[in-house]
């Protein structure tokens, strides 16, 4: 399996590339906000439209559905925008995914029952998954090869940027109605998009052999790579996403009975979200010194370790689960960072976006349905938090694909 490595300095080609990038960053931001803004609210916004008699049993119940509607329509949008992206354009794609995502928010203020805020999730994540597959293959093809790992490390700290500012949110705002109103900034940012980002040269190059070439994306060509980028990534999503989704109610198990746990688990998703941004930041000078896969293998091994001193060895809260958080999630920026930056180049651009698409989101189906077994795993090991180390083992999967690599 080669790397494609296509040698594009298309500088020449933008008039003010930093514009582009500015305007990517500040979506992805907002995908990070939108993917985790319902999961810190959850605590209280469920029992609202349960009503309050509803038992702990139904609101994780009703919980695990509510992450796994968005992770099935992230799926979905990361599949479906990929094509979209090859076929109308990376700049089209970009602005109708932000769009989707903040429309989708501001709907969520209105939702009366469970069942409309599952619809209006599963679209919220259908345009995360598009804003985070397009922004980052568009990046690839308009920034300069020599420093594009980096470009593509400091973007994906933008999505722990937006969990920082679900912290802000949370702290700030105790209506989690009037949280969701920030949708009304990514609806602008998607027009912004529309208007302003030129079009990347190389889709245009690659439209051009795509109406004499129709490529095929499980050919022998491509299935090797395809394959191997499902594996790892889709390995990552779920150790990645049930932890995340989950880890605000693990908090809130550490807690006496009674307190409302609003500031810890507030403080506990900025630090999430500062700890990803150094390790995204850091993912790219990693990726140009060490190269991809002893990266990988360095970061998929600190997951591991992280998650089991994290779950395994806090029974009641204290200062330590903050450094502890902070550490796991500065593993989890780098994971990102170096995925992002790893598996765009693997294609050939006439099918970047949609092969992937693929490996960005495949894997989020049986994320999405193992998410929906925490609630039974936490049962069954006697604790979320060992629900939370049987998630972690994903990191395992992921390390041995990497290893297999030549």
């Amino acid at each position: 399996m080669e790397t494609v490595q296509i040698s594009v300095n298309q500088q020449q080609h933008i008039k003010l590339p930093w514009g582009s990038f500015a305007l990517c960053l500040v979506a992805y931001l907002f995908g990070g906000t939108a993917s985790t803004l319902m999961a810190t609210y959850l605590p209280i916004a469920l029992p609202e439209l349960l009503g309050r008699s509803a038992s702990s049993e139904q609101v994780g119940e009703v919980g695990a559905w509510v992450s796994a509607a968005f992770l099935y329509g992230w799926m979905t949008g990361g599949l479906l925008f990929g094509p979209l992206a090859d076929r109308l354009g990376r700049v089209r794609g970009l602005a109708l995914a932000t769009g989707l995502c903040g429309g989708a928010m501001l709907a969520t203020v209105f939702v009366p029952n469970e069942y409309l805020l599952f619809l209006f999730r599963a679209l919220t994540g259908a345009g995360v998954g598009g804003i985070l597959l397009i922004s980052t293959v568009y990046l690839s093809e308009v920034w300069p090869v020599t420093s594009r790992a980096i470009a593509l490390g400091v973007l994906a700290t933008a999505f722990p940027v937006g969990i920082v500012a679900t912290g802000g949110l949370v702290s700030g705002f105790s209506d989690w109605r009037l949280a969701f109103c920030i949708g009304i900034l990514p609806l602008t940012v998607g027009f912004l998009v529309w208007v302003f980002l030129p079009e990347s040269a190389l889709w245009q190059q690659g439209r051009s052999e795509l109406s004499q070439n129709k490529p095929n994306l499980f050919s022998a060509e491509n299935k090797p790579n395809l394959i191997s980028g499902a594996i790892i990534f889709g390995s990552v999503l779920i150790g990645l996403w049930g932890i995340f989704s989950w880890i605000p109610t693990w908090v809130q198990s550490l807690l006496p009975p009674g307190q409302t746990g609003q500031a810890e688990r507030g403080i506990t998703m900025m630090l999430l979200g500062m700890g990803g941004i150094v390790g995204g930041v850091a993912s790219g000078f990693l990726v140009a010194r060490l190269g991809p896969r002893p990266t990988l293998l360095l970061t998929f091994t600190g997951c591991i370790l992280a998650c089991g001193l994290l779950f395994l060895t806090n029974h009641v809260f204290s200062t330590v689960v903050y450094v502890e958080v902070a550490l796991l999630s500065l593993f989890f920026g780098i994971s990102q960072g170096s995925l992002s930056s790893y598996v765009p180049t693997l294609f050939s651009p006439f099918i970047r976006a949609t092969a992937t698409g693929f490996c960005f989101n495949i894997g989020r189906l049986f994320t999405a349905t193992a998410v929906l077994f925490v609630g039974s795993l936490t049962t069954a090991l006697g604790g979320i938090g060992n629900a939370l180390v049987v998630f972690s083992a994903a990191f395992l999967i992921a390390f041995g694909a990497i290893w297999i690599r030549e």
